[in-house]
């Protein structure tokens, strides 16, 4: 039996109900048609963190983060390779804490960068620090098992 799973769509927020075994075929919004993956992390905002990070049936891993943070630069292209690689098995996704104070505050974030990964909408594991890709998959591993 086919396990179907709810996606919201990154451009515009829709609910999509997509069949588990088609998640790799590169699914469109029923909505917008864009695609539900594009294979790079999805820009968090006030206006659409709710309906993209609390909200689906995937596993969302969020990167708080500044442009001004050396760290924070030196792990984007790993964070980037991992949302490549893992979606759609998991939503990859950024927060620019620099632009978006307001998001950092409300999951209490103090350094940077921070992973934080939410499942049905709550958060169930943080990682401060930079990581390499290894470790990355790691904690990712570790968490979602």
């Amino acid at each position: 039996m086919s396990t179907t799973l709810t996606i919201p769509c990154p451009h515009c927020s829709a609910l999509n109900r997509v069949p588990e075994e088609r998640l790799g075929e590169q699914p469109v919004c029923g909505r917008c048609k864009h695609t539900l993956f594009e294979g790079k992390p999805v820009a968090l905002t006030a206006n659409n963190f709710d309906a993209v990070a609390t909200r689906g049936d995937l596993p969302v891993v969020i990167d708080f983060w500044a442009p001004w943070c050396g760290p924070c630069v030196s792990f984007a292209p790993v964070f980037a390779e991992a949302a490549s690689s893992l979606e759609p098995q998991l939503r990859l996704a950024k927060v620019d804490t620099e632009a978006q104070p307001a998001l950092a505050q409300r999951f209490g974030i103090r350094s940077i960068p921070t992973l934080l990964v939410m499942r049905d909408g709550r958060e169930i594991a943080r990682q401060a620090g930079a990581l390499n890709g290894m470790q990355l998959r790691q904690f990712l591993a570790n968490t979602l098992r």
